[in-house]
C-alpha cells in the first residue's frame, strides 16, 4: 500500500470512461453491441462506487466504432467530451477510463488539461502510445494475464517506461482473465474505482501498490 502526498483538493471530479473497438470501422456503435453493453454496465458500477466521492461519471459516445488510422475516432470524441466537461463544470479534475481501443485514446488524451488520473484496461497500445502521458499524471493499467488480443506484456513494459519517465504507475495484473473484462468483473470496477478514490477524492488516501505478474 501506499499513501499519496497530495493536499486537500476540493475541486470537483469527472471520470469518462472511453469503450473498446476495432481498428477501422466507420459505422457508428449500437446500444446493442456487446462492447457497448459490457460498458454502460461496467460504467453504471463505476458510479454506483464514485458517487459518495461526489466524482461523476459519463461514458463517452462514439461516432465511429474503429480507430481509423489517422483520423483516430475515438480520440476526437474524447476532446468532444472533455471539452463539454469542463465548460459545463469550469475548473474540474479528470479521470479517464479506456477499455482496449479506448485505453489507447486516453493515452492521446492524457496531456488535455485538468487530466490527472487515466485508467487502462486491457490496453491496445501498438505504437508505444503509453510514451504520450506526460510526467506526473497517475496512470493505472490492469490486464488479464491470459488475454490473447493485447498483450500483457507489452501493457507491463509500456507501463514501467512510463513509470521510469515519472508517471505515476500502478501494474495490477488479473491472474487467468481474458481481454473482455468478464473474468470477475467485480475486480476491474473495484480495482478502478479505488484508484480514482485515490487520485482524484482530494483528500489524503490509501492507494494499493503494485502486483506483479508471474
Amino acid at each position: 500500500m501506499q499513501v499519496m502526498d497530495n493536499v486537500e483538493d476540493l475541486r470537483p471530479a469527472h471520470v469518462l470512461v472511453l469503450p473498446g473497438g476495432r481498428p477501422v470501422g466507420t459505422t457508428p456503435p449500437r446500444a446493442w453491441h456487446l462492447s457497448q453493453l459490457r460498458m454502460r454496465l461496467f460504467t453504471d458500477a463505476l458510479r454506483l462506487r464514485l458517487n459518495k466521492y461526489d466524482i461523476a461519471v459519463d461514458l463517452v459516445d462514439y461516432r465511429y466504432c474503429g480507430w481509423n488510422d489517422d483520423h483516430m475516432s475515438p480520440v476526437r470524441d474524447g476532446l468532444r467530451a472533455i471539452e463539454s466537461v469542463t465548460r459545463r463544470r469550469g475548473d474540474v479534475r479528470l479521470g479517464l477510463v479506456g477499455h482496449a481501443m479506448g485505453a489507447r485514446a486516453i493515452a492521446h488524451l492524457a496531456a488535455q488539461q485538468g487530466v490527472e488520473s487515466l485508467v487502462a484496461l486491457a490496453p491496445w497500445w501498438p505504437a508505444d502510445d503509453a510514451d504520450l502521458i506526460p510526467a506526473g499524471r497517475h496512470l493505472l493499467v490492469a490486464h488479464g494475464t491470459e488475454d490473447t488480443r493485447s498483450d500483457p506484456r507489452v501493457a507491463q513494459s509500456q507501463t514501467m517506461a512510463a513509470g521510469d519517465r515519472g508517471v505515476n504507475t500502478r501494474w495490477r495484473p488479473l491472474p487467468g482473465a481474458g481481454h473482455l473484462l468478464l473474468t470477475d468483473p467485480r475486480w476491474w470496477a473495484d480495482t478502478t474505482a479505488d484508484f480514482l478514490t485515490c487520485t482524484l477524492s482530494g483528500k489524503p488516501t490509501t492507494c494499493p501498490g503494485d502486483d506483479h505478474a508471474s
